[in-house]
């Protein structure tokens, strides 16, 4: 009797621990992971009285995810309801004016603003109906039109320049199995890198100098290089181990949030190593992050939420001192700074700061302004109007003479959530964005868009496969393969003894040099077996390195599976000892 009414208090216990399905929401709802509490919040629309709550987070769910046609439907849904939150009125006039339904727009801002005494922002949000609804009926001075070769079905923004050939721009896009972003069901965002034409786009990885590995756990992008393109400075979100970030003050949890950091980077052949952190990171306080630099380097600009702003967020600067680092950070004042949001610097080739901000004037959302000077001395910035601002948010813009370039937003009628987009400065007709019927739908993940990898010598390989009568192979100075399991980069303790014949090898040759050349079976896509093959070459340089052996002696190769040693292609059966002989990096000597 004893045992039976035991069992039956830890069922009752247990019954009682367990969440319901509105609390399992709310709670992933406080943890900003929208795209998995909408699937529970439309599980719950479905009763006969869902809750206003419950519709209002529904919208705010499909808003964070960028589904802003769902979004408007139920935030419509949701303000039926007497009790809905005066809140919902706004983010519902923000989506309607996000889809260019200018007077039901202006409506519920009055409604909001009705209980919320704000003359200011009232107006800043009647202006923005208005204007946008004049300006997109004028002749534009801007031709605009997607930069398709960039862009994919996913978020594709913040393009920048790496020297004159190559751009590099940020993106979620999918090109293999790997984690998930439970914020937006996508994958994080990370950096790529193009050609001058965007035809060959192959993703730009940062490695570690002090792990070793890449930076793979979370969002990487946007960035930004130097003149000579060496040396880059790139935006990361909150890659610290969790039990370092502070208890958030909503939650009491510790949250991957969205606090940004910078990392500097440097460029060591062929490879982009993570050499510091800026200066002034905190990101258990701040974020700090979407950097740009002066045309002489001096300056470097960058958006913060540190204190003694002027707003949500502020564009602060720091002046580079004569024993090359950088002073503390500055404001750049009230001419540039709003109450509101004020972000993405860029230091146009015709030295203009260009920059995004939702304080002042605009169509709404994120609009792109125009400022001339520099530090904390600017002059009135200037909109620059439709089409290069529109009711969705726009960001990003380069160029090099202030008549052509790009920017990125996230306006109607793109390919994705974010795309890049191309501008020239001529007067010709632009037509309106079209309106859309909302539909009401469940979220999905996109379509997987494919890339294609790039080719065995992309990366500047010095030497093909080695046959075994090379002279130069390292197996001639008693240096031999070493070996990788299976999707993993580590270096192996019977690979660390190979790798410590090649250390003292290179100490008693100083004019030896080394070729790494990486590669890998065939049972993973080609493109992620490319970068699985760049992974073991910078685990490899990094050992290296930390034995002592000089970067500019270290020639770094990366072949994916283009090179396997045997018939083990796709689809062919071998046995694991088969497919353990291609991955593999092979070691080649070159002398001086």
């Amino acid at each position: 009797m004893s045992c039976l009414l035991l069992t039956l208090l830890i069922k009752i216990s247990a019954a009682q621990e367990q969440l319901s399905t509105r609390q399992q929401a709310d709670k992933l709802y406080e943890r900003y992971e929208y795209f998995k509490a909408l699937r529970m919040y439309l599980k719950l629309a479905n009763s006969r009285h869902p809750s206003p709550i419950v519709l209002e987070r529904i919208a705010d769910c499909f808003k964070n995810i960028n589904l802003y046609e769902d979004a408007e439907a139920w935030y419509a849904r949701a303000v039926t309801d007497s009790a809905a939150n005066n809140i919902t009125h706004y983010n519902y006039a923000e989506i309607l004016l996000r889809n260019n339904k200018f007077d039901l727009a202006r409506q519920q801002y009055l409604r909001y603003f009705r209980k919320v005494k704000d003359t200011a922002a009232m107006r800043l949000k009647l202006f923005s109906c208005d204007s946008a609804s004049a300006w997109i009926r004028q002749q534009p001075n801007y031709s605009v039109a997607v930069a398709n070769r960039f862009n994919t079905t996913f978020s594709d923004w913040g393009l920048s320049a790496m020297g004159k050939s190559s751009w590099v721009f940020t993106s979620d896009r999918r090109l293999y199995n790997g984690a998930v972003d439970e914020r937006t069901g996508n994958s994080f965002y990370k950096l790529y890198q193009a050609d001058a034409s965007g035809g060959q786009i192959t993703e730009l990885q940062i490695v570690s100098s002090q792990t070793g590995q890449y930076f793979n756990d979370y969002h990487v992008g946007s960035a930004v290089f130097n003149a000579a393109a060496d040396t880059a400075y790139i935006t990361v979100t909150t890659e610290i181990p969790s039990y370092d970030i502070a208890l958030d003050s909503k939650t009491k949890q510790r949250l991957y949030t969205r606090r940004l950091l910078l990392i500097i980077a440097t460029k060591r052949n062929n490879l982009w190593v993570e050499t510091a952190q800026f200066p002034y990171n905190d990101v258990n306080k701040y974020s700090l992050g979407h950097a740009a630099l002066s045309k002489n380097g001096q300056l470097i600009y960058f958006t913060s939420d540190m204190p003694g702003g002027q707003g949500k967020t502020d564009i602060w600067y720091c002046e580079k001192q004569a024993d090359g680092k950088w002073g503390k950070p500055v404001n750049c004042g009230p001419n540039i700074n709003t109450k509101e949001e004020d972000a993405f610097p860029e230091i146009g080739g015709d030295g203009a700061l260009y920059y995004s901000s939702k304080g002042l004037p605009g169509m709404g959302g994120y609009d792109i302004f125009k400022a001339m000077g520099e530090k904390d001395k600017w002059s009135a910035p200037v909109n620059l109007k439709w089409p290069l601002n529109s009711t969705s948010d726009d960001l990003c813009l380069t160029t090099t003479d202030g008549q052509t370039g790009y920017f990125s937003s996230n306006r109607q009628n793109g390919n994705g959530g974010d795309d890049i987009y191309q501008f020239d400065r001529a007067m010709v007709t632009y037509p309106p964005v079209a309106k859309q019927n909302p539909p009401l739908s469940k979220p999905a993940l996109p379509p997987q868009k494919s890339i294609t990898a790039p080719p065995p010598n992309v990366t500047g390989a010095v030497s093909p496969v080695v046959p075994t009568n090379d002279p130069h192979a390292a197996s001639s100075y008693g240096v031999n393969n070493i070996y990788y399991d299976l999707d993993k980069s580590n270096i192996r303790p019977d690979a660390e003894i190979e790798l410590e014949k090649l250390v003292q090898l290179l100490k008693d040759h100083p004019n030896f040099k080394v070729s790494i050349a990486s590669h890998t079976d065939s049972r993973a896509p080609g493109d992620y077996n490319f970068g699985l093959s760049q992974r073991r070459s910078a685990s490899v340089a990094v050992y290296l390195h930390r034995a002592g052996i000089s970067a500019d002696r270290l020639f770094i190769s990366s072949y994916g599976e283009t090179r396997l040693l045997n018939e083990c292609a796709d689809g062919v059966p071998c046995t694991e000892a088969q497919q353990q002989l291609n991955r593999r990096t092979e070691f080649r000597i070159i002398e001086e």
